[in-house]
């Protein structure tokens, strides 16, 4: 290594460095006052150029050299060494660090950097002072979601626990709640507590559970550590509350006692005992009975009760002592039962919308409430920009206005004018990303006279768009005259259309005939067509035609 005397103007910024976000302005403004009134009393350390460059890259002290810069330092003092094997990232890290904390999400990326280019996690631990344990949490909450981590390096962080939650969701699913509650333009402040319940699970854990790892493999139960908990207790858990709960019933099974029973927990978390019961608080006799339960955590719980002496009957030499009924715990309706009730239940939903006689105001109605329904995703730019919401998530806010207060559906026309509106608003886009509705908003804004409601495009930002041909073709009905240069043509346009409204012709909404045509062939059912296998759907039979149906009901 050598010191060297150098201009801070010409060293280059290391691209791979450890601060991505802003330093803190005050501390800054410190660092400037002290490089004023003292220089720079640890000097920064370079090291050459890569590929034949001649100067020197920053490897630590980049906010130094930067507060020279400002201090108007014609020349500091440098440290020039060799790259490190790491290209410098935990030296760069590890002076960071020392001299202004770094931002979190900049503290997991580094993190996650070094682990990149080959640093174990016990490494990272022995040179950043921190334990194992931390760094595998930080290394959790960088698989925060991109989006997430870019705002919370602005400064907007959630508390812990909301961290912890968010940390523990998947991707998809943070990205789909992210889509919800991102912050807009006039709110930049995130509401976490959201964010965090949108992601939030029952969480069923290892310390709670009674049975062992075979039951648990049995019921395909995985357990996840919780990396923010108190290192010094069992913090795995699982999601999967059916299994848990499942394998903890089978554990009451196999070790109830000889005169033990299973029970269920009453909504105050309390057992539900036999009829004529008396708990036992105290010590219990032999003769006692032990109730096992789970309580509202999934903890398998034990309480002794006796009941009472019976008398036996005439002729029958039984006491009567093992007579317990335990109250009844099957449902009176079964998960198959259930669903048997869903397919018969949808069989007589599409006869009765295919049959039924049905105005034309319910049917609209009708029309609003199933695209509420939670089967029904609508990729909709409603929000702007490229904000994407789930249609129910939406659109179940405007079918709720034509509930009553008992929860019948009841309303007037104008509500159900404003409902069906807002619905064809919040699902019909012409955009051209994935929320495109595609020919059918062309062909709807042609049925309302949408082309009326285009704006002026006769706009430097729209014009520019246009090539010399396009440009020239839309002199036409005005006074200006195509010019040598497309930009001045394009500027005598922008003045002539202050005065009036210009809209391009492919702008209008009237869709191109031969792309209306192909797209009605190709959706266009016949008796002789057949869905393909494996949609569910069923073919057409030409004995039993439903239109016929529906305009018998319609009449």
């Amino acid at each position: 290594m050598e010191i060297k005397l150098v201009d801070p103007r010409a060293l280059v910024e290391n691209p791979d460095k450890a601060r991505r976000s802003k330093s803190n302005p005050q501390a800054d403004a410190l660092l400037l006052a002290t490089i004023k009134a003292v220089g720079i009393v640890q000097p920064p350390v370079v090291a050459p150029q890569a590929e034949g460059g001649n100067g020197f890259v920053i490897q630590a002290g980049h906010r130094r050299v930067k507060q020279a810069i400002s201090a108007g330092l014609e020349e500091i003092a440098v440290i020039v060494g060799e790259a490190a094997e790491d290209g410098g990232a935990m030296r760069s890290l590890v002076e960071t660090l020392a001299h202004e904390g770094l931002n979190p999400v900049d503290q997991w990326r580094a993190i996650e950097r070094l682990v990149a280019i080959g640093w174990t996690e016990e490494a990272i631990a022995v040179a950043l002072a921190l334990s194992v344990r931390q760094i595998r949490k930080l290394r959790l909450l960088a698989n925060v979601l991109p989006a997430i981590l870019d705002h919370m390096a602005r400064g907007d962080m959630p508390n812990e626990s909301q961290l912890r939650t968010i940390a523990a969701a998947s991707l998809d699913e943070q990205r789909e709640v992210w889509k919800a509650h991102k912050p807009g333009k006039g709110d930049p402040q995130v509401s976490w507590w959201s964010v965090a319940n949108g992601l939030s699970k029952t969480r069923m854990y290892a310390r709670d559970a009674s049975f062992d790892d075979e039951l648990a493999q049995a019921y395909g139960i995985s357990w996840v550590e919780d990396l923010f908990a108190p290192a010094d207790e069992d913090s795995r858990y699982t999601t999967d509350v059916e299994a848990y709960l499942g394998a903890q019933q089978e554990w009451m099974t196999r070790n109830l006692p000889k005169k033990g029973v299973i029970t269920e927990a009453n909504s105050w978390g309390q057992p539900e005992l036999p009829k004529k019961a008396e708990r036992v608080y105290g010590k219990p006799k032999k003769s006692d009975y032990t109730a096992l339960y789970l309580d509202r955590d999934g903890k398998v719980q034990s309480v002794h009760f006796r009941m009472p002496e019976t008398k036996p009957a005439k002729g029958n030499g039984s006491s009567g002592e093992d007579a317990v009924v335990m109250p009844k715990t099957r449902p009176d309706v079964t998960r198959k039962g259930i669903e048997m009730i869903g397919d018969l239940r949808t069989d007589a939903l599409h006869e009765a919308l295919g049959r039924a006689p049905i105005e034309d105001d319910t049917l609209m109605a009708l029309l609003v409430l199933a695209f509420a329904g939670q089967n029904v995703r609508v990729d909709s730019a409603n929000g702007g920009g490229d904000d994407y919401y789930y249609g129910n998530q939406r659109i179940a806010r405007h079918a709720a206005a034509l509930f009553d207060a008992e929860g019948k559906l009841s309303f007037d026309m104008e509500t159900l004018r404003v409902a069906v509106r807002s619905m064809l608003i919040e699902v019909l886009s012409c955009q051209e990303n994935r929320t495109n509705s595609g020919i059918v908003a062309r062909a709807a804004g042609e049925a309302v006279g949408a082309d009326g409601f285009l704006p002026n495009m006769g706009t430097e930002d729209f014009l520019s768009c246009l090539s010399r041909t396009a440009l020239e073709a839309s002199c036409e009905g005005t006074a200006v005259l195509p010019r040598a240069r497309v930009k001045d043509t394009r500027a005598a346009l922008v003045e002539a259309f202050n005065e009036q409204t210009f809209v391009h012709p492919s702008a209008f909404f009237a869709p191109d005939r031969d792309a209306l045509a192909a797209w009605l062939a190709s959706n266009t059912v016949t008796e002789e067509d057949e869905e393909p296998d494996g949609t569910g759907a069923k073919p057409v039979d030409p004995d039993h035609d439903d239109s016929e149906g529906f305009r018998e009901a319609a009449e």
